[in-house]
């Protein structure tokens, strides 16, 4: 029986682009660039992902997706089961790995990405349940039922580009959002999305 040790194209990939990245700037960071660091021919990045933007999305699905899996099973077991969220309870399921990643200078990296692409609107190709609006809104729709679906959707994008605005931000790289900043920032976002429609 044969174990492979070298990881896949697909992880060589992931791993070669989070590595350039956490050394430069997004935009100094080409498609040619990871190709090579990860030994690959220079069409691999387009053969595998079809863009720089859907393969960083993937790397931060790759990496975000396991810290939060446990808690979002439970989630969706809990709701699957009749029970009706809090919105404050949602803010902190949110809240709380974010701040947790932005104590980690890899967690910082992976929170600036994902800043990117949240704040700047960027069209990229999730795969992920969780990385979607759809769970989020429908969880929203739940704990506050006169909320149209256009309208819970809107808050929260407007509550992820908020937190990814405090927590996430490049300005914010440095400088891990302290607990009077987080408590304002966790009723603030709450208060948003309870709010009357």
């Amino acid at each position: 029986m044969r174990t492979e040790t070298v990881p896949g194209t697909r992880e060589q990939l992931l791993a070669a682009a989070e590595r350039l990245l956490g050394e430069s700037p997004y935009d100094a960071v080409s498609v040619r660039a990871i190709n090579t660091a990860a030994g690959m021919n220079p069409a691999a990045v387009h053969y595998h992902f079809g863009s720089k933007d859907n393969l960083v999305a993937a790397l931060l699905e790759d990496r975000l997706a396991p810290r939060w899996r446990a808690q979002l099973e439970d989630l969706s077991a809990r709701r699957n089961a009749g029970w009706t969220p809090a919105v404050a309870e949602l803010v902190d399921l949110v809240l709380a790995p974010f701040t947790e990643l932005a104590a980690d200078p890899l967690g910082r990296l992976h929170l600036r990405l994902l800043a990117r692409f949240v704040l700047g609107r960027r069209q990229v190709r999730w795969t992920a349940h969780w990385f979607r609006l759809r769970p989020w809104t429908e969880l929203l729709r739940a704990a506050r039922p006169g909320l149209s679906v256009p309208e819970a959707r809107r808050r929260w994008m407007l509550a992820f580009e908020l937190i990814l605005q405090t927590v996430g931000a490049p300005l914010a790289e440095d400088a891990c959002a302290g607990p009077a900043t987080v408590a304002a920032l966790r009723a603030f976002v709450t208060a948003g999305l309870e709010a009357k429609a």
